[in-house]
């Protein structure tokens, strides 16, 4: 990481307490002082400049001459960044081959080759399948221990399910390997926190090459025997490359890419279902408007409106970041290339500048241009099935248990430790 001064220089220092469980809990408080007070910060753990508004986030992820990467322009040392580290190779491989973390002229090939497989078409085909898993799972909400109507946990009962099992069947991963997706990805995404330590850092390393391996195995298995599976889509996706010759996907960025999916498309979709029905049940009448909408056929644009506000308004990934590729000026402060830049999603999404009554839920919220999937090129090649699946799940449970409350009104459920990806641990409720 660069070690550059000057950014601390010319802007206020503040430590932002990413680590703090009362931050984490409720960050609301704080981000809205900084907003007001200290808008542009330099933070000397993370090493970062940090930006909270919402028009200077906004213009950053617009800007070319800041990137997910800068290694495709300069050496290591160039941008005095240390040597790096071998106790997470694999990790670090995943994330400078996968289409997220790559800029022009890679980023363009790889999302125009994943794009042919990844269309809209194909996660809008997903719509029956989604609702008849999600009537499968209410079913068992209702049986057994948990009893009709009894107290059960919405997040690992109801919320993380879904999402693993459509990328496990759109990928084509076989059932036998499911159970293995979840505990993979939150191992890996855990590495990407500020304050992950060596545990993290090797759970996420092995789960990197067991996730690998499987995939690897997958991907040969579907050039031999192709299937209706996005892996198969991945291995057949061609174009041509403007020389006269076919474009393929690497069997690495296929591997990369599927990892990418699972990671980026399963913590989005789970932590913003839990954190918006929390939402919901704290604001009840917005929980009986939607119970009230939900019978009707043509609710599902009243739920795709909810789902944008409850993604606004309790942003799931709250920090991303972006480094510096040529020298420039941010508020004063001289950046190089290498400097990172910490965008804090979930505080421009309560901008009072950019959005009316910020800190209020409104679902019938029209425009509502939040920052949750990002903004230019990297915008999320996701979105439209987080925000699918986030929809017919928040529905479907409207539909199926109406009364639903928080167990514990007073404390109804702990955020996890993480601040980059922020989810609830655990939140009981009872039908």
């Amino acid at each position: 990481m660069s070690t550059s001064n000057l950014p601390a220089q010319s802007l206020p220092v503040f430590r932002l307490p990413v680590a703090d469980p009362d931050f984490v809990q409720n960050p609301y408080p704080l981000l809205a002082e900084l907003r007001d007070s200290m808008p542009v910060f330099f933070d000397p753990d993370m090493n970062r400049v940090v930006l909270t508004r919402y028009a200077d986030i906004s213009a950053v992820l617009r800007d070319k001459r800041f990137g997910r990467s800068a290694l495709h322009r300069y050496s290591r040392d160039e941008l005095g960044w240390p040597p790096p580290d071998p106790a997470q190779a694999h990790f670090d491989a995943f994330n400078g081959n996968h289409l997220l973390d790559s800029e022009p002229p890679k980023h363009t090939r790889l999302r125009s080759l994943v794009g042919l497989a990844f269309t809209p078409r194909r996660v809008e085909g997903l719509q029956t399948r989604i609702e008849a898993i999600l009537a499968g799972q209410l079913r068992g909400l209702g049986q057994g221990e948990l009893g009709q109507g009894g107290p059960f946990d919405l997040v690992a009962d109801y919320a993380e399910p879904l999402p693993v099992t459509v990328i496990a069947e759109l990928l084509g991963v076989p059932e036998e390997h499911r159970a293995l997706l979840r505990p993979w990805s939150a191992a890996i995404v855990r590495l990407y926190e500020p304050s992950a330590g060596p545990q993290a850092q090797a759970e996420a390393e092995r789960a990197v090459l067991e996730f690998s391996a499987l995939l690897r195995d997958l991907s040969q298995q579907r050039r031999r025997q192709p299937q209706d599976d996005l892996i198969t889509a991945f291995v057949q996706a061609e174009e041509a490359n403007g020389q006269g010759e076919r474009d393929r996907l690497s069997e690495q960025e296929l591997i990369d890419t599927c990892i990418l999916l699972l990671n980026a498309g399963h913590e989005a979709s789970v932590n913003g279902l839990a954190a918006g029905v929390l939402a919901l049940l704290r604001n009840r009448e917005h929980w009986d408007a939607l119970v009230e909408a939900a019978p009707r056929e043509d609710s599902l644009p009243i739920f795709r409106r909810a789902t944008e506000e409850l993604l606004r308004f309790d942003t799931p990934l709250p920090m991303f970041e972006r480094i510096v590729l040529e020298p420039l000026e941010l508020h004063g402060a001289a950046l190089k290339p290498g400097d990172r830049v910490s965008l804090l999603y979930s505080s421009g999404n309560r901008d009072p500048l950019k959005f009316t009554e910020p800190d209020a839920l409104n679902l019938g919220r029209d425009p509502n241009p939040h920052l949750t999937f990002g903004l230019g090129i990297h915008y999320c090649l996701g979105a439209p099935l987080a925000r699918l699946e986030l929809a017919l799940s928040l529905r479907a449970l409207c539909r199926a248990l109406p009364g639903l409350r928080l167990v514990n009104p007073d404390e109804p459920g702990q955020y996890t430790g993480g601040f980059v990806i922020r989810g609830l641990a655990r939140l009981d409720v009872s039908g």
